[in-house]
């Protein structure tokens, strides 16, 4: 390693998560000529499962800030440079000049409009001088006097003669420096008028610009291709009245994994109507309960309670379907996902095993999920290995719906909303706390009879939540 590579060193973009292949950059929290110390946070940037705060590992001063906030970067990029010994800059030697130049001739690459990289100079800009045009055979037509002090042009070697034929005359130019009319032999000019195509728009491929067969059978399946195309109607946005947001990030992630869920495990949806009186009842005794102090008590943690019962009573529902290896996985553990909207998009971050907590425990995950996740400070881990899922649509006033799966899971429950409905109670009419609940499945590992034992198990806790301790 040279000096210069252990002056200057690289902080790359990492793999956050499981398997990530970019990341678009947030925000910057360092600027070049920052000085930053080993463990310091200085960009937050977000994956395809969270955002993540990214620390740098060494000791220097901002050298370069190699991406623009709102850059998506592939993992193993470098994003940022650190000159960790920058009291050598002074000292260090200038560039030998290029060799075989003298050193008054060898011009420095930024007059040229190049930047200095760690090694060498970046890319030149993009000349915008054209190439000179191969002179075409035959006359020439008269070129202007060349301006005083210029050069005088060189006469043009000769075009070679083909012995079967003499050269062509040269054709007339257009103001663009095209022929004015194509060159085209007149079998391909029947060609093309039998096609229907035009030969200006035909790029010639032939010597000296003549157009071949070839280029206008192309251009005949380009013609082709295009009409069979469908093409979407242009955009007439009105500034004002509409906008457009790239798909990236969560959104991005969230419409794939989407996609991917319900064109590839066939869901089956079971739904139920439930008198959830005890349990709102039950909710409102715990919320004063000094063993709750300062928990989140919501009719959602019974819900998560009871679902995580009727798992225990009916094991095989958590499982998923392994298509590589064309096994199906039966898991002893409850990963449990709570679907979550924030600014961000839909998150399912989960809570680990949470077939083994206490209710309070219970209660302390779900508050701390839902904290982290609207703070938008959900880590990729939070997000991957859930096993069954929870969305509660009815903090939206949603009474019902047909969830998709979270990919790799084996069944999600919909919690709809909590409503008072006339409800036959004890033979009687009475006004009672009612809920839909909506089970989805993978029946691929989940018969209806297994779904079905699942859904009753849940509404029958949540409709007597004393079965919490009788099934227990």
């Amino acid at each position: 390693m040279t000096a210069v590579e252990q002056r200057f060193r690289e902080f790359k973009m990492p793999d956050v998560g499981e398997g990530l292949t970019e990341a678009e950059i947030l925000k910057w929290f360092v600027a070049p000529g920052d000085t930053v110390t080993d463990g310091q946070v200085v960009c937050e940037v977000e994956t395809a499962k969270a955002a993540v705060e990214l620390p740098i590992p060494f000791d220097g001063v901002v050298h370069e800030v190699r991406f623009d906030e709102g850059t998506t970067v592939d993992v193993g990029t470098p994003i940022i440079s650190v000159d960790t010994d920058p009291g050598a800059g002074e000292a260090a030697p200038q560039a030998a000049p290029a060799a075989g130049k003298p050193a008054a001739e060898a011009e420095p690459a930024e007059k040229e409009g190049r930047q200095a990289n760690l090694v060498g100079y970046g890319a030149a800009p993009a000349s915008t001088k054209r190439r000179p045009r191969k002179p075409l055979p035959g006359p020439q037509r008269s070129a202007p006097a060349p301006s005083a002090g210029a050069p005088a042009p060189q006469e043009p070697a000769p075009a070679p003669v083909r012995p079967e034929a003499a050269p062509a005359p040269s054709p007339e130019l257009n103001g663009s420096g095209r022929p004015a009319r194509p060159l085209a032999k007149p079998p391909v000019r029947k060609l093309a008028k039998d096609l229907g195509i035009d030969l200006e728009a035909v790029t010639p491929s032939g010597p000296d610009g003549i157009i071949t067969r070839e280029d206008v059978h192309a251009a005949a399946e380009a013609v082709q291709t295009a009409r069979e195309t469908p093409v979407a109607a242009p955009s007439r946005a009105v500034e004002g009245r509409e906008r457009r947001v790239p798909v990236k990030g969560v959104r991005k992630a969230t419409a794939q994994a989407m996609v991917n869920s319900a064109f590839t495990a066939p869901h089956v949806t079971e739904f139920v109507t439930v008198d959830v009186t005890r349990t709102m009842k039950l909710v409102a005794d715990l919320k004063q309960d000094p063993a709750m102090a300062g928990l989140r008590v919501n009719p959602l943690l019974l819900v998560a309670k009871a679902l995580l019962v009727a798992i225990r009573r009916n094991p095989d529902v958590n499982a998923t379907w392994d298509e590589d290896n064309q096994e199906i996985v039966y898991k002893d553990y409850v990963n449990l996902g709570i679907a979550a909207a924030t600014p961000r998009g839909l998150i399912v971050p989960n809570i680990k095993d949470a077939h083994a907590k206490t209710l309070p425990e219970l209660a302390s995950a779900l508050g701390e999920l839902v904290t982290t996740a609207r703070e938008g400070k959900t880590t990729p881990a939070d997000m991957s290995g859930g096993t069954v899922t929870i969305t509660n649509v009815g903090v939206f006033g949603i009474d019902a719906g047909t969830p998709i799966l979270n990919p790799g899971e084996s069944a999600i429950l919909a919690f709809g909303a909590v409503k008072l409905q006339p409800w036959v109670h004890k033979s009687e009419v009475k006004p009672r706390q009612v809920t839909t609940l909506a089970l989805s499945f993978d029946h691929r590992l989940v018969d209806g009879e297994l779904g079905s034992k699942v859904l009753a198990d849940v509404a029958a806790v949540l409709e007597r939540p004393k079965r919490l301790i009788t099934w227990a």
